[in-house]
């Protein structure tokens, strides 16, 4: 038999083994968080970071194909069931969802419930920006992964740069009344007690959740005690709103923030004029990274007109197709436990891995500053001319905090 004859047969024969090629599977994302109201414009630019990255792994691998589906919770709980629910009954089998830990915690203990009592239609709840402890501790579920550092992680990072900046003597802390802002302002007390027990608190209030249109009064509060630094959680409106009043009080004081770079957070920190007096704790940002991270930073900006302000939920989706493929399959019960063994580098940063024990996903932690934009800076924001310094950096290692998660598996 001659050697094109033998190449022909040998061909034929893997072909019959292999069979026909498998057919491509249809992963329904249900995405819930707030498409409306105040929260609205956080909720879109999450919206968008999951479909740009569907498309991404839709293009890049041809076993799964994610499809997102859009759901509008109003950062209410009994709506992210409601909308969790619609998800379902439309097919979808990942639940993403990220603003509100209030709206969390009724996911988590919803998805558990649905999960108990529909063997057959289990579901994964893909938490990118819920950051609530507790639903890392005490209401800890095996369905549940969170990819963004808990609220405690991040206060950890921004008090660790705290007290290094001697300037700082009096701190107002303002936070949002539900779970997380109490959370954030708890944990701040504590903290800076321990690590600069120098620092005066000089106030120390809540707002209710995103229900404030003027924070004007606030601002004169915190001139009148005299801080020279705020400490706060809030996001979405009741950031943009707080820093807007800031501004035009001409309040010169430095904030220190969780979510300064949330949508049209930078554009009103530009009207306060204060360079690199506005910091954020993240997971990283555009001008941080290699040369490789800044060019799908470019490629994202370009499709999406928006900057990356969740790169957490680049790291979900590349740890959800992950275990998907690991697993051979999307059904949750196969996809879970190849989830919470994975190890992946984050997008930004050296090391990333979910912890087993809790599902907490932990990675490089970054503080930044924003301000006009200098050498070795390629993003601004916004249109702003302003963009985000890195100014502080904690290893994955030094993010670790214990857990009290005692987790039901399923048998």
């Amino acid at each position: 038999m001659t050697p094109i004859r033998q190449a022909l047969r040998g061909a034929i024969l893997v072909f019959s083994l292999c069979g026909p090629a498998a057919a491509q599977e249809t992963v329904k994302i249900a995405f819930i968080d707030p498409l409306s109201g105040g929260g609205a414009p956080t909720g879109e630019a999450g919206l968008r970071h999951f479909q740009y990255m569907a498309e991404i792994l839709n293009a890049r691998q041809k076993q799964f194909r994610f499809e997102v589906l859009a759901y509008d919770n109003k950062v209410n709980p009994q709506e992210t069931v409601i909308a969790a629910q619609k998800g379902i009954d439309a097919g979808a089998r990942v639940l993403v969802q990220g603003n509100g830990s209030s709206a969390a915690a009724a996911l988590t203990e919803f998805v558990a419930k649905h999960n108990e009592r529909n063997p057959d239609r289990q579901v994964i709840y893909i938490n990118y920006s819920a950051v609530d402890p507790s639903l890392t501790n005490e209401k800890c579920n095996y369905w549940h992964f969170r990819f963004d550092a808990n609220s405690d992680i991040k206060m950890e990072a921004l008090t660790n740069f705290i007290k290094t900046r001697p300037e700082i003597k009096r701190v107002y802390l303002i936070n949002q009344d539900y779970s997380f802002g109490q959370s954030v302002r708890r944990e701040a007390r504590a903290m800076l007690k321990a690590k600069r027990p120098d620092i005066e608190i000089v106030g120390d209030e809540v707002t209710p959740l995103q229900k404030v249109n003027d924070f004007a009064p606030y601002i004169t509060k915190i001139r009148a005690s005299g801080a020279d630094s705020v400490i706060t959680g809030n996001w979405a409106q009741d950031f943009n709103l707080l820093l807007k009043a800031a501004a035009e009080a001409g309040l010169q004081a430095s904030f220190y923030t969780y979510y300064a770079g949330g949508t049209g957070g930078p554009s009103v920190v530009r009207q306060t004029g204060l360079a690199h007096r506005v910091f954020e704790v993240t997971q990283g940002g555009a001008n941080v990274g290699d040369a490789a991270t800044q060019d799908f930073e470019a490629t994202f900006r370009a499709r999406t007109g928006i900057g990356s302000t969740y790169p957490r939920a680049f790291n979900a989706m590349n740890a959800l197709v992950t275990a998907m493929q690991e697993a051979g399959s999307s059904e949750a019960r196969k996809v879970a436990p190849k989830l919470e063994h994975a190890r992946l580098k984050p997008y930004t940063g050296s090391e990333g891995f979910v912890r087993p024990d809790d599902h907490q996903y932990f990675q490089t932690m970054f503080v930044s500053s924003f301000g006009p934009m200098e050498p070795g800076m390629r993003f601004d924001e916004e249109g702003t001319g302003w963009g985000w310094k890195n100014v502080g950096r904690v290893e994955t290692k030094d993010t670790l905090v214990p857990t009290t998660c005692r987790m039901d598996r399923p048998s």
